[in-house]
């Protein structure tokens, strides 16, 4: 990838693994538009780069992101003569897109969270397939203590699903912040990593994904977020059934086979 952005630091940190940094560091990456448009551009490019096998997602300075920039967020090109709850409504459907964008996403995305995440912040983490936090990490959706529904962004469809109904409803229902060491022991995140070391230990998980089929790891990331929404244990079933027969059918699959066999390492070529 060599597009640059305004609110965005992306580089290439090993062979097949992009880090995508929120770059206003002096607001703790709080969200505006220019920062959403700027990530829903870095992931389409992200999608359309077949050399990216796995995405880190972080933020730059002290924080992951500090929710929607309360001094300005901006509007949306376009509804500058529409009235207020029109406007409104553009801006948090560009804002809760991100989920869908992220979840559309071939590559898993790890979130490397080195500070708060909060609001819009605490959605991005949520969103990511796989989140690291470092020790000063702080995770709170205080959309109700603002006076609105503490559901938003996705979150009380993602939220229950990642640490059960009950501690997902406590913590929107309250808008209470919670540290990197309850974050750990309620299952929100994999685990909890000295601050100094968070980047490496994410940048070593990419590695072990990034080792695996391209194919493989869509299919594997698409049929586990498909399953979260399907409708009974049978129709999840002959989910996987389909995608495991058509990925058995692939180049690289016989590659896998051959290269064990012979063991020898296997060489990916995305066919």
């Amino acid at each position: 990838m060599s597009d640059t952005y305004e609110n965005l630091s992306i580089d290439t940190p090993a062979e097949g693994v992009t880090r995508i940094t929120l770059d206003r560091p002096e607001r703790l990456n709080a969200l505006t538009h220019g920062l959403v448009a700027d990530l829903h551009s870095a992931f389409s490019a992200v999608d359309a780069d077949h050399d990216t096998r796995a995405v880190v997602l972080t933020g730059a300075g002290r924080g992951f992101c500090a929710g929607l920039d309360l001094t300005g967020f901006g509007g949306v090109p376009g509804t500058e003569d529409l009235g207020a709850p029109q406007r409104g409504m553009a801006v948090q459907q560009e804002i809760a897109e991100l989920v869908h964008h992220m979840r559309d996403v071939r590559q898993p995305i790890i979130a490397a969270i080195n500070g708060a995440a909060a609001g819009g912040g605490f959605a991005l983490a949520c969103a990511s397939d796989i989140r690291y936090c470092a020790e000063r990490a702080k995770f709170g959706t205080a959309f109700v203590r603002l006076g609105i529904s503490g559901c938003d962004i996705g979150v009380s469809w993602m939220l229950p699903r990642l640490i059960g109904a009950s501690r997902a409803w406590e913590l929107m229902l309250t808008g209470r912040v919670i540290d990197a060491a309850e974050a750990d022991r309620i299952g929100l995140v994999s685990a909890v990593v000295v601050d100094d070391d968070l980047m490496d230990t994410c940048l070593g998980v990419a590695a072990e994904i990034a080792a695996n089929s391209p194919f493989g790891v869509w299919m594997t990331k698409e049929v586990m977020w498909s399953n979260l929404e399907i409708g009974s244990l049978r129709a999840g079933i002959d989910l996987e059934n389909r995608t495991q027969i058509m990925s058995s059918l692939t180049e690289d699959s016989r590659e896998a086979m051959a290269s064990f066999l012979e063991r020898r390492q296997v060489k990916w070529s995305n066919r």
